[in-house]
């Protein structure tokens, strides 16, 4: 089993300093992985299905990644996740290969197709578009950092006659991992994903989704393994670690507390001690 954070570009952890001081702690005692939550507004006043307060802070994931790139060596760097449909793909693309070179190959590329109406309206971007906007857009950087000459043609992106230099570290892009539990997200996960991440899954929900993207797997006819990441929506204990271990989780990725530092370096001995 693999362990990485969620959370360390929110809330409290949208602190520079504790954002380093807490990365380097999880390095430090051989955390895998340190992960981004996104959202570039928030409804205002908080309404379901959105996650936080508008008043709640979320530093950008590049921009904190590419930071905590420069302050870490070894842990690997994810977003979980990137709305990739809320943007244009060309500087997207440059984006992520910019993170990818600066952090010695380390991104894990998380993305998500969107759930928050309300952003996408504030961002012009129609809210019925996101799941073909999010497969264009994939497509659309894959041809940007694998094409020898740079083309597409697609419904919303089209370029040809360029270059995108550098391109990424990682042969082919960063890996992919897809988040989400409806049958278009673990559909796209078999598709063109090196990984599947479901976000505050219970051993239960998660076991019964794990099951659905292995009857897409098989449908599909992929022989290639999926990655299975989870947050689990509370504690990790050793437990509950091998419940979802039997269940086929490669990777729990938990979540920082919100409270203070204390309860984050605890939750990273925590997690130490399983490791």
């Amino acid at each position: 089993m693999k362990y990485g954070l969620f959370g360390i570009n929110n809330g409290i952890y949208a602190v520079p300093e504790l954002s380093a001081s807490i990365a380097q702690a999880a390095e430090a005692a051989g955390l895998e992985s340190l992960w981004t939550g996104e959202h570039v507004v928030l409804p205002d006043p908080q309404a379901p299905p959105s996650p936080a307060p508008p008043q709640f802070p979320m530093l950008h994931p590049p921009a904190a990644l590419a930071f905590l790139s420069a302050v870490t060596n070894r842990i690997r760097l994810g977003t979980g996740i990137t709305l990739v449909a809320q943007r244009n793909p060309v500087v997207l693309a440059k984006e992520l290969a910019s993170l990818d070179v600066l952090s010695n190959g380390r991104l894990i590329l998380g993305i998500g197709a969107g759930y928050l109406e309300p952003e996408f309206r504030a961002l012009g971007i129609p809210f019925a578009q996101r799941g073909a906007r999010t497969d264009e857009c994939i497509a659309a950087m894959q041809a940007l950092w694998t094409q020898p000459k740079p083309s597409f043609e697609g419904k919303y992106t089209r370029f040809s006659h360029i270059d995108a230099q550098p391109r990424p570290v990682q042969a082919g892009g960063p890996p992919i991992v897809v988040g989400g539990g409806s049958d278009a997200a673990l559909a796209r996960a078999v598709r063109i994903g090196q990984g599947w991440y479901g976000f505050a899954m219970n051993v239960e929900t998660a076991g019964r989704t794990i099951a659905r993207l292995r009857a897409h797997v098989d449908a599909a006819g992929r022989n290639t393994p999926l990655e299975i990441s989870v947050t689990p929506p509370g504690r990790v204990t050793k437990a509950l670690a091998d419940e979802y271990a039997a269940i086929g989780v490669d990777r729990l990725i938990a979540l920082l507390p919100q409270s203070d530092e204390a309860a984050a370096r605890a939750t990273i001995d925590a997690l130490a001690g399983l490791a």
